[in-house]
């Protein structure tokens, strides 16, 4: 009877280790802010070269050339998911149509903490000056 009482909590006390293992995770996820610094928006004007459409966050990747005639590709981050930016009326054939690569743009990012060349997208606007694509301050954390 003891031996079936220590078995009964050896097992409670596992089911909880590994409830708690499994929702890590849940708390692992990144938040942008960490990230990315909002409070210091740039505006880079530069040519397509691709869009990912993709899980977890969408993806513009952009050459910017500089003054000095640099040539940098900038991987921005789409804030909202997939499926996000399709209620809000953007799909993957949309972005096909007016992302494809070689497509001049002018890109409003959060840029990198880490001082590379990975940003948080706040706004994508096309050369007639249409907004194609924003989220207020790059999207929620």
């Amino acid at each position: 009877m003891e031996n079936k009482l220590k078995i009964k909590a050896l097992l409670r006390v596992l089911l909880t280790i590994g409830l708690l293992i499994v929702s890590v995770p849940i708390f692992a996820h990144h938040g942008t802010n960490i990230s990315y610094d909002r409070s210091k928006p740039v505006t880079l004007k530069g040519v397509v070269t691709e869009f990912r459409f993709a899980n977890p966050h969408p993806q513009l990747y952009v050459d910017v050339t500089d003054s000095a005639g640099k040539v940098t590709n900038w991987g921005c981050e789409i804030a909202a998911n997939p499926y996000q930016l399709i209620l809000s009326g953007w799909t993957k054939q949309r972005s096909i149509e007016e992302l494809k690569p070689g497509i001049t743009v002018s890109i409003t990012i959060a840029p990198s903490r880490a001082g590379t060349n990975a940003a948080l997208l706040i706004k994508v606007v096309n050369e007639k000056g249409e907004e194609l694509l924003a989220t207020p301050a790059g999207g929620q954390q």
